[in-house]
C-alpha cells in the first residue's frame, strides 16, 4: 500500500519536481530564486512561502508584485502572522466550532480564531507556521516537502504533502498534492499570496482598490455569518451589486460606498473577505489549463495583469480589510523619501486571491463536496494545480 501510495504521489508530480536538487541554495536573505523570461520569483522554507514575485511593467521598471519580507528568518518571528504567501493547511480557510465527523468519529481541531469559535487555516501551528524541506530546487522550479503527523493539531492521521512551483515564460505555475497515509481526514490547501500589482509604487494611490478585478463563472458565494463561518447558504450574485464581479470586470473598491458594501466581510467591516462559487460545468467537459480564466486582476498604474488559471472550484477574495499600517514594504517595494507615503502596507492596500474548494465542506454534507475534501489510505492524492499567466498591458 506505502508502495503504492508513493507511486501516486510520483505520477501526480511528475518527474521533474522529483529531479535532483541543481539549484544554487539559499541566498544571504534565506531566500530560494528561480526565474524564466520575463519574470522572477524568491521561495522561502517556512510555510513553502513566496517572498517576491519580480515583473517588468508597462514602462519596464521592475515590480515586486507580493508582500513579504526582506529576510526569511522575519517570517517566524512576525507577531501579526498574516500567512503572507505560505500554503495553509492542512485545511484552509475556516472550519465551523473547530470540529467536523468523519464516518461517525468528531474530531476536535486546534480553534485559533473568534475566541475558540472556529479554526482557521489549520489551527495554531498550521502547515504556514512550519518550516517545509526542499526536496528540489532547480533554475525555474521548487519543491518543498512537509510531513504533517496523526493528531497535530487534532487531525486523524498522517499526510505527506509536495508543493511546487514552477517558472515559465510570464508564468507561474503551482501544484500541491498530498497524501493521506494512515486515516481519513480533511485536506484542503491553496497558495496565500498578497497581490499589489504597482509594487506600492503608483504615484497616486497605496491601495489596491483601483485594480480591476474579473470573476466571470462565480455567479454565486458561499453565505456566511458575521465571522465569516459558512452557513450552508448559497448565495447569488446578483448583476449590479457588491459581489458582482461576473458580469463585468469591476475595481475592486467600486462599489464599497453602497450600503451593501457593510458587513459584507464580517462585523462591521467594509471591503471583500469572500469565497465565490466557480461554475465551470454548464458547458459540458472542460481543461482547466485553457478553461478560463477563473479570475484576472489587472492595474491601469503598471500595466501588469494575472490571468488566473486553475482545477479547483472555489476562489476566495480578501481585499486587505484588516490591513492597519504595522506591516512594513520591503526594500524591493514602495516609494522611498516620499515622507506623504509611509513605507507600510495600508488597509486595502493589497488583495488575496486564494484557489480552494468550497470553504468549510466537511460540515455542509448536503453539498457533497467529500470527494473532494476527505481523503484516507488508498484514495488517490489531493491535487491541487493552477497556473498565473501575466500580460502587460499598454508596453
Amino acid at each position: 500500500m506505502f508502495c503504492k501510495s508513493i507511486a501516486a504521489v510520483a505520477l501526480a508530480l511528475g518527474s521533474a519536481a522529483l529531479a535532483q536538487t541543481n539549484g544554487t541554495g539559499p541566498d544571504k536573505a534565506g531566500k530560494y530564486m528561480i526565474e524564466a523570461e520575463g519574470i522572477r520569483a524568491m521561495f522561502i522554507p517556512y510555510g513553502a512561502s513566496i517572498s517576491n514575485l519580480f515583473l517588468n511593467d508597462s514602462s519596464g521598471v521592475e515590480r515586486d508584485v507580493v508582500v513579504g519580507f526582506d529576510n526569511a528568518t522575519y517570517y517566524g518571528e512576525d507577531g501579526q502572522h498574516g500567512h503572507w504567501g505560505a500554503v495553509p493547511g492542512r485545511y484552509a480557510n475556516r472550519v465551523k466550532n473547530s470540529t467536523f465527523t468523519i464516518d461517525g468519529n468528531t474530531y476536535n481541531i486546534s480553534a485559533n480564531e473568534n475566541g475558540g469559535a472556529d479554526t482557521l487555516h489549520g489551527g495554531a501551528d498550521g502547515w504556514d507556521y512550519r518550516n517545509f524541506t526542499v526536496v528540489s530546487h532547480t533554475t525555474d522550479s521548487i519543491t518543498f516537502s512537509l510531513v504533517d503527523p496523526d493528531g497535530k493539531e487534532g487531525f486523524p492521521g498522517e499526510v505527506v504533502s509536495y508543493i511546487t512551483y514552477t517558472l515559465s515564460a510570464y508564468a507561474w505555475h503551482i501544484k500541491m498534492v498530498a497524501l493521506a497515509t494512515t486515516k481519513k481526514t480533511p485536506i484542503m490547501l491553496s497558495s496565500h499570496t498578497y497581490w499589489n500589482l504597482d509594487g506600492f509604487q503608483s504615484n497616486s494611490s497605496s491601495t489596491a482598490l483601483n485594480h480591476t478585478l474579473y470573476l466571470p463563472y462565480s455567479g454565486q458565494r458561499v453565505g456566511v455569518d458575521n465571522i465569516l463561518i459558512p452557513d450552508g447558504t448559497i448565495l447569488p450574485n446578483q448583476q449590479g451589486s457588491v459581489n458582482d464581479f461576473w458580469s463585468a470586470p469591476k475595481q475592486i473598491g467600486a462599489s464599497l460606498s453602497e450600503p451593501e458594501a457593510d458587513g459584507n466581510c464580517g462585523f462591521n467591516c467594509t471591503g471583500y473577505d469572500t469565497c465565490f462559487l466557480v461554475n465551470r460545468e454548464q458547458d459540458g467537459p472542460y481543461d482547466w489549463r485553457e478553461k478560463g480564466p477563473v479570475a484576472s486582476l489587472a492595474s491601469n498604474f503598471s500595466g501588469i495583469q494575472v490571468d488566473v488559471f486553475t482545477d479547483q472550484e472555489a476562489f476566495q477574495i480578501y481585499s486587505c480589510n484588516g490591513q492597519n499600517g504595522t506591516l512594513a514594504l520591503k526594500e524591493t517595494q514602495g516609494l522611498h523619501g516620499d515622507e506623504s507615503r509611509p513605507r507600510v502596507v495600508e488597509q486595502y492596500g493589497c488583495v488575496v486571491m486564494e484557489v480552494e474548494d468550497w470553504i468549510d465542506a466537511i460540515n455542509q454534507p448536503e453539498w457533497q463536496r467529500e470527494k473532494r475534501n476527505i481523503f484516507g489510505p488508498g484514495d488517490d492524492p489531493y491535487v491541487l494545480q493552477a497556473t498565473y499567466n501575466f500580460t502587460v498591458n499598454g508596453s
